[in-house]
């Protein structure tokens, strides 16, 4: 009987794409003259990247529209859809920190409105199911910015609407008007890829953790941090929904909260969103063998990253996983056991000192080198 060889590998930052890791590796398979049933299954793990990832492996398409820049400028910035009906968005490409000059930093301004505009520009192409990756914000406000971008209308104390952006409008939030909300919001299902649990406000809320790396000074973490406390009281008060102790709530400045609170978004950790995306449970079955790996496997692997996602879902069907990565860092002293047996072996490309340059420069010859022994090794110890 012919072995099945699943291969669901994440990019190699910096050098090799998951398409062409998992296409390299399928190379070094056909190259052992052994009969087997291969199949490639890119994945990601929602940041960045996560759409270029999908777009090539699965020929979904790109969109380009122009939206709203943290800073209020307008910009072009770009998300995918595949299989038709399923739209991926990085909020990044409109609400990221990286599109904020250094000496602009600062999330009392920035808004998540051109997030919200990508969201909206999907549900006008016909997305029924909706995967925002919210890592890299330059944002602390609460998901305010993107409600507004999708009708939602928020007062102050004086009974006028807030207009302008950023984390500074939170603390003058007396009043939530979704009347004007995009009625295709409910034919939608919207899906968060995050990866931290921090909650919406306190000492590990969005402003305390990450308002700094934003721009923020002490006083404006203060601020912010009580900006999104009354953002909170007053959903829960005009809403009915409860978002203090929300894991996640606190990603991307509570984007995660805003997204939970006027979208109905689940937040999930973002490899198991790809992983269900590309339809990867369905490919392994009846598998001998099960190939991920990424540019670097270490600690942070454990801790839902996308060889990780792809071990969880291998061991349901109890096929064996190994890992083919650029590098292996791992203090196995720090991971559970009941993590660590999750894989059979993990294996770096590099198998000898060598410069970064080097390494990179013959990535791919390093990676179909050792794919092929791995490969073979496998095969001639498995039953027939």
């Amino acid at each position: 009987m012919n072995k099945k060889i699943v291969i669901a590998c994440d990019k190699y930052k910096g050098n090799l794409s998951a398409l062409e890791v998992c296409n390299i590796i399928k190379e070094a398979i056909i190259e052992t003259g052994k009969d087997v049933e291969i199949v490639v299954n890119p994945i990601a793990d929602g940041g960045e990247g996560t759409v270029d990832t999908l777009i090539e492996s699965y020929r979904g398409m790109m969109v380009q529209i122009p939206v709203t820049n943290p800073l209020g400028n307008e910009i072009n910035a770009k998300f995918g859809i595949i299989d038709g009906t399923t739209a991926i968005i990085e909020m990044s490409a409109a609400s990221g920190l990286y599109l904020v000059p250094e000496l602009q930093r600062n999330p009392m301004n920035t808004t998540t409105f051109g997030t919200g505009e990508l969201i909206s520009a999907a549900m006008q192409m016909g997305c029924s199911k909706i995967i925002i990756g919210i890592g890299g914000s330059a944002t602390n406000d609460g998901g305010m910015g993107m409600a507004q971008a999708l009708g939602v209308k928020f007062y102050d104390k004086s009974g006028a609407i807030i207009s302008g952006y950023g984390g500074r409008k939170l603390i003058k939030l007396d009043r939530i008007d979704l009347s004007g909300l995009d009625p295709a919001i409910k034919n939608t299902s919207f899906f968060a890829a995050c990866d931290v649990d921090n909650p919406l406000y306190g000492p590990r809320g969005a402003a305390y953790v990450y308002g700094p790396q934003k721009g923020a000074d002490d006083e404006m973490v203060k601020e912010l941090d009580a900006g999104l406390v009354n953002f909170a009281e007053v959903v829960q008060r005009d809403l009915g929904i409860d978002v203090s102790g929300l894991k996640g709530g606190g990603a991307a400045g509570g984007l995660g909260a805003g997204l939970f609170i006027f979208l109905g978004a689940q937040l999930r950790r973002g490899a198991e969103l790809i992983i269900e995306a590309t339809k990867l449970e369905e490919k392994i079955k009846g598998a001998d063998l099960v190939i991920t790996g990424e540019g670097v496997m270490d600690n942070q692997t454990f801790y839902g990253k996308s060889a990780y996602g792809v071990a969880v879902l291998a061991q349901k069907y109890n096929i064996p996983v190994i890992t083919i990565n650029g590098s292996v860092n791992i203090d196995y002293t720090l991971v559970d056991e009941s993590k660590r047996n999750l894989f059979a072996g993990n294996f770096s490309t590099i198998n000898n000192p060598m410069p970064l340059d080097e390494a990179i420069k013959n990535g791919g010859a390093l990676l179909k080198a050792q794919a092929g022994e791995l490969v073979r090794f496998f095969l001639s110890c498995s039953k027939p």
